[in-house]
């Protein structure tokens, strides 16, 4: 069917523009040579689009004269009826939408149309491919022949530089694909279909790209720990909004499901704004590439602009890596990190940018941001609150405690697990929803590479703890008192293992209110060079934040003696630890079995040394009490007093694995604790070698 005659309804209008432009991609630029020969015209559809179906195969002998006369005329005819329409008055009602938005001008307007109607329609796109091998002159030249706009007009428009490319809606690619088409690179192909389809609010024309963010599910009050960020935070935005401020951008970074772009919709609840979202995936339910995705930012920048909206842009690894190959058509990675640094600084609308991993940003990037906000694993005690209200009463508050312990558990996890529990909560006992929780939490941990969560009982702190049987060098219930005032001091514990030296840290936190972070040195030690320093300023870095009491234990591995140092990072590791404690404004403890090879420099550093030695008999002779009780055994005698005497090197470790035997090997009397714990002390070096006695 040949394409219908130029009337006034805006389809025909659209018919008779592509029939136009049409006619003069195979007229006045030659492009019928590719289509046709003496022999007759090489495609279908095209002659039939033009009204030639005559000419085909079959219909009647070919003549090239005749034909290419005919082709003349339907193009002189079309010229003559055109010149009576306003050739700048919109085809799509989209269009006038984006000009007033965007501020294009009508002939910006009429490249972005031509742009959409070659996207869209085959026939025209196959007379463009007539054209091959184009330098950006001869481009130029052939949209502005099509187009009927001034050569001059259609390299302003089409500028790196100009509205159509700084909007993200239109723009040249000058180093790939021959093709017309493929040269004129549109926001999105849906985008095409959209304005075609007469579709003209800002929001639908971005379907597919960017999105409204869905409301907010918690409020400020469930971030608790970043209410010294939200403090500067919400006023700033709230400034920028009213101001019309430029160049506005957010940074929040931190591992993954630790409610960052959660936080973002609180944001806009507190400010009573609207939040659009650049989408992840395509239409298609593909992976949206980093072009694309910059590409909807840039077009949702200037839609939204002036609109008192904000934008989140999550996942922003792929757009700030300028090692990867560029997606910028071509530009080198240098003009690509100025091109962003240049989008960071004039965005109308204020962002917010989220990623799992700001190491991947190049420093040159986070300085452009106004505020970097860290979004940590919430504290012990906001874990305990978010598993409660995820778990909706299925968990009693010793599997609570125990689950929070874990300092690797994020919100997202916690909430999925449960999710996932609350949806078969029929099919399983009532007994079996606490293990097929944790079974499912220890899966994603460990799928992260953390360790899977504490299990129930194996809490540091026996439930008989008592800091008077430990024999220290100082009043422990006392440094507590003293602590809990000032909340600010270092200490060194150093003694034989197992003389409880981590447990009193442990009691101490609990004592003066303070969340925990135990480390090991095995949790900070790396086998790189360098790392192992960043993970001990990590380690004081999050204890800061949360205001914890910081516990290193085996902190020997650290502070040896510098002199004795033969590698230079030995040396480094000392340093970097020493600044840190230094510059710690919390309680810091450290637990060493060797003391006398730590750095005499670092010692001066501790507040306090306190030495844990082995039980005296009296303290001996009362824990030995008070587990006889827990575990059902007879009150002891005197006999079993003067032989637990005779054990020199008895410590509260000893007791603590005797009671662990006892739950999976029962001890069945006195004799066999007494036994159990003569083993224990057998194995020490020097394990016999005096009584304790019982002056202590």
């Amino acid at each position: 069917m040949p394409r219908r005659s130029c009337k006034t309804s805006p389809l025909s209008r659209l018919e008779c523009l592509t029939n136009l432009w049409l006619l003069r991609l195979l007229v006045p630029l030659g492009g019928h040579r590719n289509y046709m020969s003496r022999h007759g015209i090489n495609d279908d559809k095209l002659a039939e689009a033009l009204g030639m179906s005559k000419w085909l195969e079959g219909s009647v002998d070919f003549d090239q004269k005749a034909a290419l006369k005919d082709l003349r005329r339907l193009h002189a005819n079309a010229e003559r009826r055109s010149g009576g329409d306003p050739h700048l008055e919109y085809l799509f009602d989209g269009t006038g939408v984006l000009s007033e938005l965007v501020g294009l001008t009508r002939s910006e307007c009429r490249l972005l149309e031509f742009a959409v109607v070659l996207h869209t329609d085959n026939v025209l796109d196959s007379a463009a491919n007539a054209f091959e091998s184009m330098t950006a002159a001869k481009l130029f030249q052939i949209i502005a022949v099509a187009t009927d706009l001034p050569l001059e007009t259609v390299k302003n428009g089409l500028a790196a530089k100009g509205r159509l490319a700084h909007s993200g809606l239109l723009a040249l690619n000058r180093t790939g694909p021959d093709s017309l088409r493929q040269k004129l690179k549109l926001l999105s192909g849906q985008f095409a279909e959209l304005l075609r389809a007469g579709v003209s609010t800002p929001l639908e024309l971005l379907q597919g790209m960017v999105v409204e963010a869905s409301s907010a599910s918690l409020a400020m009050g469930d971030y608790p720990y970043l209410e010294p960020s939200s403090r500067l935070l919400l006023p700033y935005v709230r400034k920028a909004l009213a101001e019309l401020r430029v160049g506005v951008n957010i940074l929040f970074y931190g591992v993954p499901g630790t409610g960052k772009g959660q936080f973002c919709r609180v944001v806009v609840q507190e400010l009573c704004c609207q939040l659009y979202e650049v989408v992840c995936e395509d239409q298609d339910g593909d992976i949206a590439s980093g072009g694309q995705r910059l590409c909807a930012y840039k077009a949702a920048q200037s839609v939204f602009a002036r609109s008192g909206a904000l934008l989140l842009f999550d996942e922003i690894e792929d757009i700030f890596q300028t090692k990867t190959n560029s997606f910028e058509f071509g530009a080198s990675p240098q003009a690509r990190k100025g091109w962003l640094n240049k989008i960071l600084e004039e965005n109308p609308v204020p962002t917010f940018w989220l990623t799992n991993d700001v190491g991947s940003l190049d420093p040159a990037f986070v300085r452009r941001f106004d505020m970097v906000v860290e979004f940590p694993v919430p504290p012990r005690s906001q874990r305990e609150k978010i598993i409660r209200e995820a778990c909706r009463g299925e968990l009693n508050e010793a599997h609570v405690r125990s689950i929070a312990r874990s300092e690797h558990l994020a919100p997202a996890v916690m909430t999925r697990a449960a999710n996932v529990i609350q949806a078969i909560r029929g099919e399983l006992p009532e007994e079996a929803a606490p293990e097929a929780l944790r079974r499912l939490i220890d899966s994603t941990l460990e799928a992260q590479g953390h360790p899977a969560l504490p299990r129930p009982g194996s809490e540091p702190l026996p439930h008989c703890y008592d800091p008077t049987l430990l024999n220290a060098s100082a009043d422990l219930a006392g440094i507590a008192r003293g602590l809990s005032t000032t909340r600010s001091g270092r200490l060194c514990l150093y003694g034989p293992p197992g003389t409880g030296k981590t447990a009193y840290g442990h009691w101490l936190a609990e004592q003066i209110g303070l969340p925990l972070h135990a480390r090991r040195a095995s949790d900070l030690l790396s086998m790189w060079v360098g790392e192992s320093e960043k993970n001990i300023a990590e380690a004081f870095k999050q204890a800061e934040r949360d205001h914890a009491l910081l516990l290193i234990d085996e902190v020997d591995s650290f502070l040896r003696e510098r002199q004795g140092a033969s590698r230079s990072w030995e040396v480094t590791l000392v340093n970097e630890l020493l600044t840190q404690v230094e510059n710690y404004s919390g309680v810091f403890i450290a637990s060493t079995n060797l003391m006398h090879d730590l750095d005499q420099a670092a010692l001066r550093r501790f507040d306090l040394k306190v030495q844990f030695d082995y039980m005296l008999s009296l303290q001996a002779w009362r824990l030995f009490g008070l587990h006889c009780a827990e575990m059902g055994l007879p009150v002891p005698t005197e006999l079993h007093r003067s032989r637990l005497g005779r054990l020199g090197t008895l410590t509260p470790g000893d007791f603590a694995a005797v009671v662990r035997r006892h739950r999976f090997s029962p001890l069945g009397t006195l004799d066999d604790f007494l036994r159990a714990l003569e083993g224990e002390c057998s194995v020490k070096a020097g394990g016999s070698r005096k009584a304790i006695g019982f002056g202590g």
